[in-house]
């Protein structure tokens, strides 16, 4: 007889708007095989829903999702009782286990519904849910975490402790006001495309606020260094007094494991959706990934402006089954939806000949030449139109003048002090040196169209991969690498990123990929780190050849080597 598998994977607390609904809550993940999901479903809706009504949280709802080898189980919560809530959703699940794999007469699992009691009561806390409450009346953006509650965002924002919360009629709610915010998700793009709204925002006198996976900034300070594109930096940003429009990043990691940390924006941007980081939180598909993305239309009404990707057909086709106001944009007027958009009377952004328009209420303006915008590289640089393009909608949704717009992306320049490792141009003895983060092969292809597009006398890329890629993605990498016809491939090793591989198994699929798909031996070079690859290709490099330096680490350094090199070159002159 086949064994049925089932295990609880994952346990944690939704803390804001999530795949499931724009409740909080709490999710348990479980792996399970060899059953049907919905029978498992059936027993566990009975155990949990006993248990909601014994507790007092019949108004609570479940949700769940099926997904290959696994079940997402979820229920709602007030924001105040979310530990309690898993100790709950776990709860349910032993008694769900019990009653698929052991014969009733041998049912011993009983819960103590006076401890789950004591858990709530013990979390409960009455004034911030009045605040939330309250919040919500008066129209006030409201943010919380374990340690503090807030109502506004910027320099009006009030923050308390969460056992200090004052009474809500004590509050003068006429005096708080919410900022411009917008979040920004996507594959790839998110970083660039935060940064240069920023320079749009600044050229319009505002300071700006962004948070991405290397800072949180505020106008020209930068706050703190590292990943903060989650719900803490989020909420760090936001209760800034200086930020006066905000611009965040928006992983797809925080979003699957805690929610979205604002509940309350102005606009939504998705840049684009590919097949990365597929097979976490039960995300195995294009499809999974693009509903995972579309979270972020949780915090915006279906009248304000969600910005979307024309050219992306999986945005083109979730966006089918919403009822938001879209803004499209899309790199050509000829798309079929900027024109149905254009002839329905919606608002978009595209280039024609060149040239960047908006039409909005009927009305087209034009903007921008795609060659006056730096980050393009005279128009090499495809995917930074793109971007370009969507900070455009984005601007303009939120308020900004064109003539700002025009100001912000003409003189925001894809250098490291702007845009650290996002296309970053060296030049140097007719050398040309490209540094981008692109780690999976939708921004490969993207980088690889750039240096194609770049007259050259030869072509070289430095690449690596994290170990926890699977085979087939980290041979796509390769695939994307050979549409440039590269004269020399240097491999690099991540020695830090093995995540269960062995010392130089990545770099041995690279080469072997290439070597297969026609790459002769000689003109591929092994490196241990991608430092020293940078090394390795400076030597092979003449005067005409352009070089695309894929740093996934050791990015400041492969800097600093590249800018010695210009500074050089500029002193002998």
């Amino acid at each position: 007889m086949t064994e049925i598998i089932l295990k609880l994977e994952d346990s944690r607390r939704l803390t804001g708007p999530n795949l499931f609904s724009a409740e909080a809550g709490a999710i348990i993940d479980i792996s399970c095989a060899n059953i049907d999901p919905e029978t498992v479903l059936t027993h566990w809706n009975r155990q949990v829903r006993l248990l909601l009504d014994g507790l007092g949280w019949a108004a609570e709802k479940t949700y769940s999702r099926v997904y290959s080898g696994g079940i997402s189980l979820v229920v709602s919560a007030p924001i105040d009782a979310l530990y309690a809530a898993t100790e709950v959703n776990e709860a349910a699940w032993q008694l769900t286990m019990e009653e698929i794999l052991t014969p009733a007469e041998n049912h011993s699992t009983s819960v103590d519904i006076e401890k789950l009691q004591q858990l709530i009561h013990d979390e409960s806390n009455p004034p911030l849910l009045a605040l939330q409450k309250a919040a919500m009346e008066h129209n006030i953006c409201f943010l919380s975490d374990d340690d503090e509650a807030s109502i506004g965002y910027g320099k009006t924002c009030q923050i308390f402790p969460v056992k200090q919360i004052p009474p809500v009629n004590s509050i003068d709610w006429g005096s708080i006001e919410c900022i411009p915010v917008a979040l920004v998700t996507g594959t790839n793009g998110k970083s660039t495309t935060v940064r240069l709204a920023s320079a749009v925002a600044k050229a319009a006198d505002l300071a700006a606020g962004i948070t991405s996976t290397d800072y949180i900034r505020v106008g020209d300070q930068i706050l703190d260094t590292g990943d903060y594109s989650g719900p803490g930096g989020a909420r760090t940003l936001l209760r800034h007094p200086n930020t006066q429009i905000a611009f965040l990043e928006v992983a797809r990691g925080g979003m699957l494991r805690r929610g979205i940390g604002v509940n309350k924006a102005s606009s939504v941007l998705i840049t684009n959706v590919a097949e990365d980081h597929l097979g976490e939180y039960g995300i195995n598909t294009l499809n999974d990934m693009v509903a995972a993305k579309f979270i972020v239309r949780q915090a915006i009404s279906l009248q304000q402006g969600l910005i979307l990707n024309a050219d992306d057909t999986g945005c083109v086709s979730f966006a089918k089954s919403l009822e938001n106001k879209i803004v499209w944009f899309s790199w050509s007027l000829n798309n079929p939806v900027i024109q149905a958009y254009i002839q329905a009377g919606g608002d978009v952004c595209y280039v024609d000949a060149g040239i960047i328009y908006s039409h909005r209420g009927g009305i087209t303006v034009e903007v921008i030449a795609v060659k006056d915008i730096p980050i393009t590289l005279s128009a090499a640089a495809k995917h930074n139109t793109h971007n370009a393009l969507a900070v455009t909608a984005l601007c303009l949704t939120m308020g900004i003048d064109v003539k700002h717009i025009r100001q912000g992306l003409s003189g925001f320049a894809s250098t490291p002090e702007n845009n650290p490792g996002r296309g970053n141009v060296f030049e140097f003895n007719g050398i040309t040196a490209i540094v981008d983060f692109a780690h999976n092969e939708h921004g490969l292809n993207s980088m690889v169209e750039t240096i194609s597009n770049m007259p050259a006398t030869r072509r070289l890329i430095l690449i690596s991969q994290a170990g926890d890629r699977s085979d087939e993605l980290i041979k796509g990498l390769v695939a994307s690498s050979m549409k440039a016809k590269p004269d020399a491939l240097v491999v690099c090793e991540l020695a830090s990123y093995l995540r269960g591989r062995e010392l130089n198994e990545v770099p041995r699929l690279i080469r072997q990929k290439a070597l297969d798909m026609g790459m002769e031996k000689e003109k591929i070079m092994l490196s241990d780190s991608p430092f020293q690859g940078v090394e390795k290709a400076l030597e092979w490099a003449q005067s005409g050849d352009v070089l695309l330096i894929l740093a996934l680490t050791h990015r400041e350094e492969i800097i600093d080597l590249l800018s010695e090199k210009v500074n050089s070159q500029a002193i002998a002159k």
